[in-house]
Order: C-alpha cells, then structure tokens, then sequence
C-alpha cells in the first residue's frame, strides 16, 4: 500500500510541474519573438510527453495490479521466500534458479497468462527489470485475449 501512496504523490507532483511548464510555454509565446515562441512550443510539447507517459506507465501498473490480485485469489501468486541479503536484496544465485523453473514453466505454457505473470516476478526478483516488464506485458496482453504479434522465447 506504500508503493501505491508513494506513486500517487510522485505523479501528483509530477502533474503540478506539467502545468507550470505549461504555463512557462504559454508566457514564452505570448512574448512573441521568434526565439521565445520556439521555446514555447518546445516548453508545451514536454509537458505533452510526460501525460502520455505517465498515463502509459499509470495503466501498466493498474492492469499488473489486477492480475496479480486474481492470481492471488487463485491461490497461484509466487511466494516470496527468497533468501535475502542482510541489506534485503534477493540472493542472486537463488532468483537465478526460481529464474530457471519459471522460465521452463512458460516453455511448457507459453500461452499461459499465469505462467508469464510469475516469469516476470522472477526476472523482477533476478533485477532485469526490462524483460520483466516484457513479460508482465505479455501477461497483461495474454489475460485481455490479445494475441501477441511476436513469439519471442522468454
């Protein structure tokens, strides 16, 4: 619940500077010289980026989060009993096994949304935070009854 409150505040804030960019774009090309309407435009369009990304990254997390909870009353959530360092990181060598059964869990399944899901905890678990989220994708995409474009091996 922590992560959900520290997310919430980070984007409320990150909305605020949107339209104080915004806003520094609108003065800039009220300024009217060739120079300060180019800035302005480029001050406005920022702000543009950063919406489209945050609502992307928004979507992505409510879609992970709804799996996740039907995984869960599914009784079929992976449990997190991973041996951590004193520090709290995951032992790396035992994410790589977990890595290894998950893995071969989607080879067997591979149209299996459950199956991706628990691969892209274990490569969250591993820290290859880009293919988990390639495999949360996945999941997410699986779960809808989108049948993804491309069979790439986990």
């Amino acid at each position: 619940m922590g992560a959900r409150i520290g997310y919430t505040l980070v984007s409320a804030v990150l909305v605020v500077y949107f339209g104080f960019v915004a806003h520094r774009g609108v003065v800039l090309i009220r300024h009217g010289s060739w120079v300060s309407v180019a800035l302005g435009l480029a001050a406005l369009a920022l702000p543009l980026i950063g919406a489209w990304f945050l609502w992307h990254s928004t979507r992505f997390a409510q879609q992970a989060s709804r799996l996740a909870r039907q995984l869960d009353a599914e009784g079929g959530l992976p449990v997190d009993d991973l041996p951590r360092a004193p520090s709290g990181r995951i032992d790396r060598d035992a994410a790589d096994a977990v890595f290894v059964e998950r893995r071969e869990e989607v080879e067997a399944s591979p149209e299996d949304w459950r199956a991706w899901f628990r691969l892209a905890v274990a490569y969250h678990d591993a820290r290859d935070t880009a293919r988990g989220r390639h495999a949360m994708r996945r999941a997410i995409d699986l779960h809808a009854g989108k049948a993804p474009e491309s069979l790439s091996r986990p």
